[in-house]
């Protein structure tokens, strides 16, 4: 498996409070391990809670006891939730913080994932498709018919969340299964990508990039180009090669 994953603050943000983590080495009963997160909260809050929500979850998989993927990722997102809920509350400083998460691994040829916020997981092949759903209002404003699309994009409640690690006692994490074909390609980010570039944009520079690393420092280089309004997390990854760098 080819990976490459790596973070930018941005250009107008002084703090990057995203995180990503990649390994192609065996993670507990995981054969790899991906993951992005998107940090909220005070000003180094966000930070600490992205990194210590994925920290938490890698801890966990160390010592699952299940071995089903789907109930494993379930069940560490929720541990992870409390864990950070837990020490919000021993520092006055991080309380109110909260992060996205996207998580997964690559058995064989299925690709298994958990998702909550708005940080993506696509899949890029023949074309681009954005395989996570957005946990944010304004998605739900479009499922429920309230707005078109192509209104969310540039909505002013675009940045608010409906689900995050940390808030609620309770954290209902979407868990997906998914069959992956020969030449697919994994992209999960930020906001700071899907705001600042289109899909078509993300399509055409992993499509016309040499490798992973290309691909990854090219979308951070365009989102910043765009306006580099919020910092920037990346992975990619090619699940049939073998190859890993983190940034």
């Amino acid at each position: 498996m080819k990976l490459y994953a790596m973070t930018d603050v941005g250009r107008k943000r002084e703090v990057n409070q995203d995180y990503v983590y990649v390994t192609d080495q065996p993670v507990g009963p995981f054969p790899n391990f991906l993951a992005v997160a998107d940090g909220m909260g005070g000003h180094k809050a966000g930070d600490f809670a992205s990194k210590y929500t994925v920290n938490t979850v890698l801890e966990e998989l160390e010592k699952t006891p299940l071995d089903k993927p789907e109930e494993i990722l379930r069940n560490i997102v929720g541990i992870a939730n409390h864990k950070l809920i837990e020490v919000a509350a021993t520092d006055v400083k991080l309380e109110g913080m909260g992060t996205t998460l996207v998580a997964g691994t690559v058995i064989g040829n299925t690709l298994y994932f958990a998702n909550v916020g708005d940080s993506r997981l696509y899949l890029i092949n023949e074309k681009i498709r954005q395989i996570s759903k957005d946990h944010s209002l304004v998605e739900e404003m479009v499922r429920l018919g309230g707005i078109k699309a192509e209104e969310a994009k540039n909505h002013p409640d675009k940045n608010i969340i409906t689900r995050a690690i940390g808030v609620k006692e309770d954290v209902e994490a979407d868990i997906y299964e998914y069959r992956l074909k020969k030449g697919d390609v994994i992209l999960m980010c930020t906001d700071g990508l899907s705001n600042m570039v289109e899909d078509e944009d993300m399509f055409d520079i992993v499509k016309g990039s040499r490798d992973v690393v290309e691909a990854v420092e090219m979308l951070i280089e365009k989102a910043n180009s765009n306006g580099g309004r919020d910092n920037i997390g990346v992975v990619l990854a090619e699940p049939l090669s073998d190859e890993v760098s983190v940034w």
